[in-house]
């Protein structure tokens, strides 16, 4: 993020009945009282900032529309979005076709990774994280192909 501000961290929550779900206190004051969830990768959400997103939104207006790849891509990611406002308790309604995107019941887990958050449903996340751990090593030895050295 631009500017500095880094979303790290996993937090254990809950969603009420009415689909709400308290943002971890650590995640509030960076992502603001208006923000934006969409569907993101792995069955899990992605949450952006308003500025985040609107950098995101400027590089995916540039995705040739030519190309069914890209318009697939830019259809599923902006019709799922949905600007979400955190209350004076710290919750966000999350919106149910995203709950039901994401298979999110009643515990979930809230995710930093760095420019945005992740919502996962608590079971989908374990299990994720336990495959991919498996193969951290390897992961990272990969990076090194980006030019990021660990």
């Amino acid at each position: 993020m631009g500017l500095g501000i880094v979303f790290m961290g996993q937090y254990q929550h809950s969603i009420d009945a009415k689909g709400r779900l308290s943002i971890p206190a650590k995640f509030r004051c960076a992502l603001g009282e208006e923000f934006v969830i969409t569907q993101g990768l792995d069955n899990c959400l992605f949450v952006y900032p308003m500025k985040e997103w609107q950098a995101l939104e400027a590089k995916l207006q540039k995705l040739s529309f030519t190309k069914a790849k890209a318009r697939a891509f830019s259809r599923l990611f902006f019709s799922g979005a949905e600007v979400a406002e955190m209350d004076k308790l710290g919750r966000a309604l999350v919106a149910g076709h995203l709950r039901e995107f994401a298979h999110l019941d009643k515990d979930v887990m809230v995710i930093g990774v760095g420019s945005r958050i992740e919502i996962w449903d608590k079971a989908a996340w374990s299990g994720y994280k336990e495959e991919t751990t498996a193969d951290y090593a390897a992961i990272a030895e990969e990076l090194n192909d980006f030019d990021i050295d660990l």
